[in-house]
């Protein structure tokens, strides 16, 4: 199965509310790497690879976030497949 990457920045009431270890969570479950992180601007930026049914999923996670999350946009971007990652991280 072809592997892709997608950049997603997650807008609204997204940080203090545990997104970005529900994101690294729900990546790992499917099998996604890659990273996430609080931007300076209050929102959520992510870069995820691997299949596309499983990217699918976790972005369809990061629509609804964790309890407490309020998204009120996310952008999407696709972009070739690097295959840098090793794992998925958190950023700081």
């Amino acid at each position: 199965m072809k592997k892709k990457r997608v950049h997603i920045e997650i807008n609204g009431k997204v940080q203090g509310v545990f997104f970005r270890a529900g994101t690294q969570e729900v990546a790992m479950r499917n099998g996604v790497s890659g990273w996430v992180r609080n931007t300076c601007n209050g929102s959520v930026e992510a870069v995820l690879e691997g299949s596309a049914e499983p990217l699918k999923r976790v972005i369809e996670w990061c629509r609804k976030g964790p309890p407490g999350a309020v998204v009120s946009g996310i952008d999407i971007s696709w972009e070739d497949y690097t295959g840098e990652f090793t794992g998925f991280t958190i950023r700081r």
